[in-house]
């Protein structure tokens, strides 16, 4: 251990002696990129050994009732380890990188790094309906905020190594580097000035040509455009981006409806039975939804809507087409409730990948419908158009959903459909939707990371780091000579908390409004603190937001302000305090 530290520290003098801070940046965001690429690979490989073994052999060998047994067993396994090995809540790893970025000053727990990378292939690889792009950025994510803290860097460069590996899980999980890129700075808010984006192209490069290194040109989504854009069909892809906005809000709802639901169980254990039972079920009815789901949408992609079916425990026409768009509307509808109810059971995932396979779907279905009339469009295009406004709505990132479909599919040639579904689709749900599921929790804490860098810096602050407690209390019962000779001489202050016996805030004396008095010694019996108290211009609560803090002193026009918790006096907080941390932490967050 000693050894490791002086070799450590070695590396870091000669750095600081032959390497500027900026090339330093560099170097390490190719790290962080390779790092994020391997641990991606690793976590999809893991995945895909599980469903291998078991629906690869055992279920299309054995019985379907295996579409509702393993899920459960996988569940159950994820919840054992997460309570006797990591013994630590996992969370969902965008929102809480997110949470790490806002509030802990890029400071990822390290354990993060395996925890996502054992749970999520068991939940995936056993059938859980959710996907891996979240675990992926939360293995990434804690690798390069790890790589920052060894290398002793600041907060500023911390977040972008952060984002870098984001870039990386991106870019190795569907070798798209452009929309890795773009997904980093819509999802995590980063400054896309030249500083930061050089880091981000090398981690979102070297992450890329990691996975092809170990896995070749092998890819998610086996497709490659064939229909082009005919501008007949503009009507219809209109039609498309509202169909896409709504169910992005139907997606979005259903999310937080069932993960209310399942709050009211206050032991894990019945959410873990309650969840996997409703799970196993939903899989024993509807095979498509386990898992990932890539075989469905690389199904619809190919043309091969029976494979994309598979095999149902109902016996029904699979020869006409209107069954055929019952079961993918069946699909799309339930595959959010699917997902929701993995999450809510304990399972471990993300919810890139289903707002994909919901997209396909939905997609396909408005194609075949269209078809069904008369009409003649692309099921292909529309499937892959499908995904772009779920992904946009959904995640409420359009760029993102532009730029990947637009790569997976060798070309540009969809642009235009692919921006006016986005577009469309984004504006539709974000007018019913505020927040995306990534954001809305931390949106509603005040912790959520936006482009504006002035709320940025605000909600970084930390409070409780500028409250000053050496200010003297005095109590209602008083008298004013005690006052004067007890804390009035005892103080270089000119404002004193009035606190009842319970500490509880009371109100203010101030210097001036007593300076008259103190030198009439009659009233130093005969009046008392209660009699010169006045109520504070405004009250700091302790979980007000900095943002609200700073709100509270523009219009009482107050230099001091009191900080009360849970009713009782903690301290106060001064203006010229609270502009120099803010000027403080302005600095480090942009320089």
């Amino acid at each position: 251990m000693k050894s490791s530290k002086k070799i450590l520290k070695k590396i870091l003098i000669w750095r600081y002696k032959n390497i500027s801070e900026r090339q330093f940046i560099y170097i390490l965001s190719i790290l962080v990129g390779v790092l994020a690429g391997i641990g991606t690979l690793a976590l999809k490989n893991l995945t895909y050994f599980f469903q291998w073994v078991l629906e690869g052999k055992l279920i299309r060998d054995a019985h379907h009732s295996l579409y509702f047994i393993f899920p459960v067993i996988g569940l159950f396994l994820v919840y054992y380890i997460k309570k006797y090995i990591i013994k630590k809540e996992i969370g969902h790893g965008i929102s809480t990188t997110l949470y790490a970025i806002s509030k802990k000053n890029g400071i990822i727990e390290q354990y993060k790094i395996f925890a996502s990378l054992i749970t999520a292939p068991i939940t995936v690889g056993f059938g859980g309906s959710a996907g891996l792009q979240g675990p992926a950025v939360s293995t990434g994510a804690a690798l390069g905020s790890g790589v920052a803290q060894l290398f002793h860097m600041n907060t500023k460069t911390r977040m972008l190594l952060i984002g870098c590996a984001t870039a990386g899980a991106m870019s190795s999980m569907f070798k798209a580097p452009i929309a890795a890129i773009i997904f980093a700075v819509e999802i995590f808010s980063l400054d896309m000035a030249f500083a930061s984006l050089i880091p981000l192209l090398l981690a979102s490069v070297s992450a890329v040509i990691t996975s092809y290194f170990f896995i070749g040109t092998d890819v998610l989504f086996r497709f490659k455009l064939q229909d082009a854009f005919e501008i007949n069909d503009l009507f219809f892809y209109v039609l498309l981006a509202i169909g896409t906005g709504f169910a992005s809000v139907y997606f979005t709802k259903m999310y937080f409806g069932i993960t209310d639901y399942f709050k009211q169980y206050k032991n894990p254990v019945h959410r873990l039975i309650i969840g996997s039972l409703a799970i196993g079920l939903l899989l024993f009815l509807i095979p498509p939804l386990f898992g990932e789901g890539y075989g469905l949408i690389n199904n619809l992609l190919a043309g091969k809507h029976m494979a994309a079916i598979g095999t149902t425990p109902f016996k029904i026409d699979l020869t006409n087409n209107w069954v055929i768009i019952s079961l993918l509307i069946g699909i799309t509808f339930f595959k959010a409730i699917a997902m929701t109810t993995t999450f809510a059971a304990g399972g471990v995932g993300g919810i890139f990948i289903p707002t994909l396979v919901m997209g396909s779907a939905l997609g396909n279905v408005v194609a075949k419908i269209i078809n069904q009339f008369g009409f003649h469009v692309s099921e292909t295009n529309f499937t892959l158009i499908g995904m772009t406004g779920l992904m946009a709505g959904v995640l409420h990132a359009p760029l993102t959903a532009i730029f990947l479909i637009a790569e997976i599919t060798g070309g540009y040639d969809l642009f235009v459909p692919l921006m006016l579904v986005a577009a469309i689709s984004y504006a539709l749900t974000k007018y019913f939707v505020p927040y995306s599921i990534y954001t809305h929790e931390l949106a509603e804490r005040g912790a959520l990371l936006t482009h504006n860098k002035d709320k940025n810096v605000l909600m970084m602050m930390e409070i409780h780091k500028i409250i000053e407690s050496n200010f003297l209390t005095v109590t209602p019962k008083m008298t004013l000579g005690e006052m004067l000779k007890n804390v009035v001489a005892q103080s270089n202050r000119n404002i004193y908390p009035v606190v009842d016996k319970k500490e509880r805030f009371l109100g203010i004396v101030l210097l001036d409004d007593i300076r008259q008095m103190m030198f009439n010694q009659e009233l130093y019996h005969t009046t008392y603190v209660e009699d010169y108290m006045k109520t504070a211009p405004d009250i700091i609560f302790y979980e007000d937001t900095t943002e609200t803090v700073m709100q509270k002193f523009k219009e009482s026009g107050a230099w001091n302000l009191p900080v009360v918790k849970n009713k009782k006096y903690v301290g106060f907080i001064s203006k010229s305090k609270l502009l120099s941390a803010y000027r403080t932490k302005l600095l480090e967050f942009t320089s």
